[in-house]
């Protein structure tokens, strides 16, 4: 994992950090992953695999068609890639 050191830090918001933290009932260094985790996460992101479920839904395929996908689907182990 990554580390990440921030500098110059008003005494205020040191505090203010500290507080919350206590708060929430964990440390300075977890409250602060979390608000830059929750700041940086886009929002609104669709996941492929919900889009595809969404997909598969809006389609309304019952089970018979959807097995037979199954049946047609190319089940050999991919080959890892090679760059030489």
């Amino acid at each position: 994992m990554a580390m990440l050191t921030v500098r110059n830090i008003s005494d205020e918001v040191h505090r203010a950090l500290r507080v919350r933290a206590a708060r929430h009932g964990q440390s300075m260094e977890a409250e602060v992953r979390e608000i830059l985790e929750s700041v940086v996460s886009p929002e609104g992101r669709v996941k492929l695999g919900s889009l595809l479920a969404d997909i598969g839904r809006k389609a309304k395929l019952t089970d018979e068609e959807f097995a037979g996908f199954e049946q047609v689907r190319d089940k050999t182990p991919a080959r890892p890639v090679s760059f030489e």
